[in-house]
């Protein structure tokens, strides 16, 4: 069958939508250039700007986390990922919601799908569980191709053995793949997790039946996730583009945004925090080193977006562009752990970075080199918004997310309704067709949705996602917030937080600037009302983790 012919019968065939959902791993708020970043990223930028824009998205503070809650449309507590399972300590092992994989407490977004007559394809990283009883194909994926943990070197080199001693961060993130129900021995020598997991799902694309099925296809990519690997020459094109430093770069992409509509011109932005010094204070040799891991983040990040150019364009050549959902979304606000100074990473990381790896200004971005950028890069990311990855502060949790469908009466706009990443389940259900099985599923008791979806609102049909009455709990790592409406109490543990309970009104003061606890003690107090009913209702263990 030739091209048209092919594209006319599916086209004809697709009575029902195809549903696209790309994440991306540790991207800023403002890389894209849609959200006011100047890296190249023309495919998403055009997605982007056709399709409704999301100032207001929110997702858990870590990887894993955040898949569990877009998969089970429900709190990842509940999910099984109350903490990371590389982060599970042994007050919490055998917990209700601490299993460290997706439980059987719910049932899986491609399970429903699958079950309703989806095509279901995955191609990328799933965090989610590490044995084949666990990985995607046993959770609803008729085809994957996955890394089973949270990341990988972006080239498959490992330096030494398995069995070898090695810090702990080596140990948890080793090249384990798989496809379908069988692991993968063996990766190609050209290999590169974004065009590997592109190339694999469009593979899938290509192969599936002609039976007329719409399709599910999660692109779940393991970029920009550290280590921060790129192709050389990508990286070249970014040379001395960061020389002025991490503040310059935030100054430039908040006032971008602010151009973009984004951001409202009397936004104050958080101020920095980090450990490390100010960028004049940096030795030569140093600002060179910091600055080339910018250049390689932006280049993986750009890489990235030829990726899902490449995807968008098979679609249009098969006809089935105009009747997908694609959702774009990072699963946590950017990195900015410094990964030397977390004692769970340890031990002797940097010694052995040193004896195994070539981290010298020529081969910074290489296969065999192993770096990340630090906070400062990753609050040029998150600004205006507090902090970063790990955080339940803005920084951590709200994220760049679009979607675009071209039945949207939103379409070509800035949506500035609080939304979460557990509204993505109910809304593909929707848009599908499939009713969620409430309680009961495959004779086991399940948990219902808690996300909302975000149809009504694309559709112009509401004016939010949430009303002012709707709560919204996170917590990881001991660091927890509640929301409702636009008001939202955070607690931070020493040494990076006060260890009280803040209070913020984001609806003047997104960046979290303006502590009003003391001026407000009765909203507060309602807050932390709803904060003990989270905890009791979602399992929230009470435990503070050792991270820094």
């Amino acid at each position: 069958m030739n091209m048209s012919t092919e594209a006319s019968t599916r086209s004809k065939a697709a009575k029902r939508p195809n549903i696209l959902v790309i994440v991306a791993d540790d991207l800023g708020f403002s890389d894209l250039g849609a959200f006011g970043g100047e890296i190249a990223t023309p495919h998403l930028d055009a997605l982007a700007h056709a399709g409704v824009r999301f100032t207001d998205f929110h997702t858990a503070s870590a990887c894993s986390p955040t898949r569990a809650m877009l998969f089970s449309g429900t709190d990842h507590h509940v999910a099984g990922i109350g903490t990371m399972a590389e982060a599970l300590p042994p007050q919490l092992t055998g917990k209700p919601g601490y299993e460290g994989y997706l439980n059987e407490r719910v049932a899986a977004l491609p399970e429903l799908l699958h079950e309703a007559g989806y095509f279901t394809a995955m191609a990328g990283k799933w965090h989610l569980g590490l044995t084949l009883d666990r990985a995607p194909w046993a959770r609803g994926f008729e085809r994957s191709f996955a890394l089973l943990p949270g990341a990988a070197n972006h080239y498959g080199f490992e330096p030494v053995g398995e069995d070898d001693a090695q810090p702990r961060l080596m140990r948890s993130t080793r090249s384990l793949y798989v496809e379908d129900d069988r692991f993968v021995d063996q990766l190609p020598d050209d290999f590169y997790s974004s065009d590997a997991f592109t190339d694999k799902l469009l593979q899938y694309l290509d192969e599936r039946p002609d039976d007329g099925r719409p399709f599910f296809a999660y692109l779940p990519f393991s970029a920009p996730h550290w280590p921060l690997q790129a192709p050389a020459e990508i990286v070249e094109r970014y040379r001395g583009r960061y020389d002025a430093g991490p503040d310059a770069l935030r100054t430039e992409r908040l006032a971008r945004q602010k151009t973009l509509g984004l951001l409202g011109e009397e936004v104050a932005a958080h101020p920095v925090v980090a450990p490390t010094p100010e960028w004049d204070a940096l030795s030569e040799d140093a600002r060179a080193l910091s600055a080339r891991t910018m250049e390689v983040y932006a280049a993986m990040v750009e890489r990235l977006d030829w990726n899902v150019g490449r995807v968008i364009e098979h679609l249009k050549a098969s006809g089935e562009f105009d009747n997908t959902l694609v959702l774009f979304l990072s699963d946590n606000g950017a990195e900015g752990a410094l990964l030397e100074a977390l004692p769970i990473f340890g031990p002797d990381l940097q010694q052995f970075i040193r004896d195994y790896y070539d981290n010298s200004l020529a081969n910074v971005g290489r296969g065999n080199s192993y770096v990340w950028y630090g906070p400062r890069w990753a609050q040029a990311a998150t600004a205006p918004s507090r902090l970063y990855k790990a955080f339940t502060t803005e920084g951590g949790i709200r994220v760049v997310a679009f979607a675009h469908h071209p039945e949207f009466a939103r379409q070509g706009s800035v949506g500035d309704a609080f939304a979460t990443v557990m509204d993505v389940a109910p809304t593909v259900l929707e848009l599908a067709g499939v009713e969620h099985p409430g309680t009961h599923w495959r004779g086991r008791e399940i948990a219902p949705l808690k996300g909302h979806s975000l149809l009504p609102y694309l559709r112009g049909h509401a004016d939010a996602v949430h009303d002012a009455t709707h709560v919204t709990g996170w917590e990881l790592f001991g660091r927890r917030a509640i929301r409702q409406g636009d008001w939202k109490a955070v607690f931070t543990p020493a040494p990076v937080g006060t260890g009280a309970w803040q209070l913020f009104d984001l609806a003047r003061d997104p960046g979290e600037t303006q502590d009003l606890a003391a001026d407000e003690p009765q909203r507060l107090s309602a807050l932390l009302e709803h904060w003990e009913t989270y905890v009791e209702e979602n399992g929230v263990q009470p435990f503070e983790f050792a991270l820094a």
